[in-house]
């Protein structure tokens, strides 16, 4: 299989991915394959944030135990993520967003109108957006390694760049990027983590997406900072300090945890915990075989996109614009969405993902090409 893992766990037994399909209503009901804007929720997710909403509803939301409580959740959804990626609980900052990690990077990094950050054409506006907003310049190159290495210059405070691109599906090689340059390199893991086996070793920064291929809740996410003591603190928030004074100086926590900014719910906490712990150890191994699957079944009726080498699996529709085949798609049931501007349309196939899903796909393409024939 073109860029398939090899197996990272119990191999996959037959029933299992069915087993696991029944834990999503949605796919009772749609070939859902969006997990590169938002995953699909499952009963046990929405059980245990339901949980806890009804908790809050009878007990309030106040008092040190409950106070206590959320912050032993915070502690280990950091622990979980950190597992996930390879990294030490003390190094993850929970974020709602992979953009709100990049914006947190961009700006504690204190750069000037002398320095360059180096990204590519390809990146999502929630990278492209906290470059635009610094007074660094920017220098953009295709998303090739040899092309982001030639325009690193004695200037380049920064390689900015996703590990799998959200427009192609093509995976960059960015722990050999930040080897070879010896630039510390921010990656954009919003299209990486949960849909692929991620380590953050040899990175200085990367951004998690909960609410993406790990199938959590809303505005989730977390960011990983290998060295937290380096990164300016730029926009403090209470959960940034241990003591401060009057005058707005503050001790900082130890650890990436002075980068967070926000408060999670009880409900938010536990509802990315139960949909991590739901993933299954050969997540991987099956959603790359469904999504080289998926190429092959599409090979015929459309104009593939990228090298193959992750589960997002965009093309070039037939005889009719992006637009118009995602209406045509959702309207039979089948969940993929629209590139904008740049005439693509793009299918996320997870680990849930079967071969009807599949044909689904296959045939909603066939038929609309067939409508304006």
């Amino acid at each position: 299989m073109t860029g398939s893992p090899v197996s990272q766990g119990t191999p996959v037994r037959p029933g299992d991915v069915e087993a696991a399909r029944t834990r999503f209503p949605v796919l009772e009901r749609v070939a859902y394959l969006n997990a590169g804007t938002f995953g699909p929720l499952s009963r046990d997710t929405v059980a245990a944030m339901r949980e806890e909403q009804e908790r809050d509803l009878v007990e309030g939301r106040a008092g040190l135990p409950y106070v206590l409580e959320t912050q032993a959740l915070r502690e280990e959804v950091r622990r979980r993520v950190g597992e996930l990626v390879g990294a030490a609980p003390s190094t993850v900052a929970l974020t709602t967003s992979t953009t709100e990690g990049c914006s947190i990077v961009l700006a504690g990094l204190d750069l000037g109108p002398g320095d360059e950050v180096v990204t590519t054409t390809d990146e999502h506006f929630g990278l492209l957006g906290a470059l635009g907003a610094s007074p660094a310049r920017v220098v953009v190159v295709p998303p090739r390694p040899e092309e982001i290495l030639a325009a690193v210059t004695s200037r380049t405070r920064l390689i900015a760049t996703s590990e799998v691109l959200w427009t192609t599906g093509d995976v960059l090689p960015v722990a050999e990027l930040r080897e070879r340059s010896g630039v510390p390199v921010l990656v954009d893991g919003a299209q990486s983590v949960g849909a692929m086996p991620v380590t953050a070793a040899g990175f200085d920064f990367l951004t998690v997406s909960g609410q993406k291929w790990l199938c959590g809740p809303d505005a989730t996410g977390a960011l990983v900072v290998a060295e937290p003591e380096r990164l300016r603190i730029a926009s403090p928030t209470y959960f940034s300090q241990l003591s401060y004074e009057p005058d707005g100086s503050f001790v900082p926590r130890a650890g990436a945890q002075r980068f967070e900014r926000s408060w999670w719910s009880r409900s938010t906490l536990r509802g990315l915990l139960v949909a991590i712990a739901e993933r299954p150890s050969w997540a991987a191994e099956v959603a790359f075989a469904a999504a080289d699957r998926c190429r092959s079944l599409l090979a015929d009726h459309v104009e593939l996109v990228g090298s193959g080498a992750s589960t997002l699996v965009s093309f070039r529709p037939p005889r009719t614009s992006a637009a118009t085949l995602v209406q045509h798609l959702h309207d039979a049931g089948v969940v993929v969405r629209e590139l904008p501007g740049r005439e693509l349309v793009r299918a996320s196939v997870g680990w849930w993902t079967s071969d009807d899903d599949l044909r689904r796909l296959v045939d909603g393409v066939a038929s609309a090409a067939e409508a304006v024939r």
